[in-house]
């Protein structure tokens, strides 16, 4: 298992995230709450579950989502357009928390954290038994506001690092908790025909800092890419290819999902041989 601090922040959440990684390369799938609606979310949570993802991302819908290409945006749209709010979500997660076994983590801006309160923000994610947040624009520079609240309630703080962060990936691994979110080429999110190969430095440059796992997101959609990616890494996040079948397939997207999911696990797994 990944070595932990024993001073460090966030250590048991932090232990759940690497146990993700745990002698395997993880998959790791992201779904917008509340789209199409909370209840289809929480099937398609225990279905990705089922499906064999190692650690799923739950984002919380925000009007203004800088870091999203169109079809996450217009899937935050519709979730609040439906009415879902954090409180929903919250109270959705703590009601399946028994049988997630998988780490969850929360994908969000921090205008709602703010709005909502960060200390009441980090309480409600604590007691519905999710390991931690990925917050996309709070810098390194102001991450310590939030981490220092966070590991209050054993939470870990995701860090992300971009092709633009290169010069300051080391400064950014030294102080990582859990795993590095690793950006795959620049721009917002969203399905890309080819990625950039550069990462690999990206991810050699973080793990000469420190050792933790770093997964590869921003632009993967199929089991081949899949493949590559997580042969240079630790494991593969999907998010856009993921929100395009339920915007395609709505309430009933959920063994649309399940069976993609299972496909890119299989292509994950296959990147260790």
């Amino acid at each position: 298992m990944w070595r932990l601090s024993p001073d460090t922040g966030g250590l048991k959440s932090m232990n759940k995230i690497s146990q993700a990684f745990d002698g395997k390369k993880a998959f790791i799938p992201f779904i917008t709450a509340g789209d199409p609606d909370l209840d289809t979310t929480r099937e398609l949570l225990l279905a990705m579950q089922e499906a064999g993802a190692d650690l799923i991302e739950i984002g919380i819908p925000f009007s203004d989502p800088v870091a999203e290409g169109p079809v996450i945006q217009e899937a935050d749209l519709r979730a609040l357009q439906a009415g879902t709010t954090t409180d929903k979500i919250f109270d959705m997660v703590k009601s399946i928390s028994d049988r997630l076994v998988v780490p969850v983590v929360f994908m969000t801006y921090i205008n709602p954290v703010y709005v909502y309160g960060i200390e009441k923000f980090a309480k409600k994610t604590k007691e519905c038994g999710v390991s931690g947040i990925i917050v996309p624009d709070v810098p390194y520079e102001e991450k310590e506001e939030i981490r220092s609240v966070f590991s209050q309630y054993e939470l870990t703080v995701i860090s992300m690092i971009a092709p633009t962060s290169a010069d300051r990936a080391r400064m950014i691994a030294k102080e990582a908790e859990g795993f590095v979110y690793c950006v795959s080429s620049m721009g917002v999110t969203g399905v890309r025909t080819e990625i950039s190969t550069g990462i690999s430095t990206l991810i050699e440059q973080v793990k000469s800092v420190k050792d933790i796992p770093c997964a590869i997101g921003f632009g993967i959609s199929t089991p081949a890419q899949a493949k590559e990616m997580a042969a240079i890494s630790d494991g593969a996040i999907v998010g856009s290819a993921i929100v395009r079948i339920v915007a395609e397939h709505g309430k009933d997207s959920v063994s649309y999902v399940k069976k993609y999911v299972e496909s890119m696990k299989q292509a994950v797994i296959e990147s260790l041989f």
